[in-house]
């Protein structure tokens, strides 16, 4: 059997083709996953190097099936309705402790209310808002995650490693629902530094 992944990825735009080969760089397995089976296709092959750390799944069900679990998963689409579709496309998929992680520019009431709508399913939610454009996305982003301690712990290392580092902070876990989003009005983590 294949060695699984320690985290997937859906969506596979500037920004999430950019975060992705930035975990894969940093030697983190990842599944991958696109509404469009080509583009996921001419992701890989573009992946160089990076490609033999990279799972191309053409379906959502070979994408779960692909990652170790408990199941961490980012989803960076659109933000709005589309990362609901998404969630509610997932759920029937997904196992107990498995982690849905926004890590699109969603409002940070959206995220709060997936983290409630998911709270009692069993599976956990992460608001994560990522800063720094393409450049950081590709090497070294400000992260900041809202979310439970645990599920925290479960991508901790991931997220550090490709982090953009302040002093010794690399990715910041601010709190609960709704911290780590991108677009809430005001963060403690508003002077963390993007790329590198």
């Amino acid at each position: 059997m294949a060695e699984l992944a320690e985290i997937g990825l859906i969506g596979l735009g500037v920004m999430g083709s950019n975060l992705a080969l930035n975990i894969a760089e940093k030697g983190s397995r990842i599944a991958v996953f696109n509404r469009t089976p080509a583009r996921t296709a001419e992701f890989v092959a573009e992946a160089g190097a990076l490609a033999p750390a990279i799972i191309g799944c053409d379906t959502i069900e070979a994408f779960v099936a692909a990652i170790r679990p408990p199941r961490p998963i980012i989803i960076m689409i659109k933000a709005g309705e589309a990362v609901d579709q998404q969630i509610d496309a997932l759920k029937p998929l997904l196992a107990g402790g498995d982690i849905v992680i926004d890590a699109g520019n969603a409002n940070f009431r959206d995220t709060i209310a997936r983290f409630d709508r998911l709270k009692n399913t069993g599976l956990t939610f992460i608001g994560m808002g990522v800063s720094g454009g393409e450049e950081g996305a590709r090497h070294g982003p400000s992260i900041m995650v809202g979310g439970t301690q645990q599920s925290y712990a479960r991508v901790e290392k991931v997220l550090t490693s490709i982090a953009a580092r302040y002093e010794a902070i690399r990715a910041a876990r601010l709190g609960e629902a709704g911290r780590g989003t991108s677009s809430r009005p005001s963060t403690t983590a508003s002077n963390m530094p993007t790329c590198r």
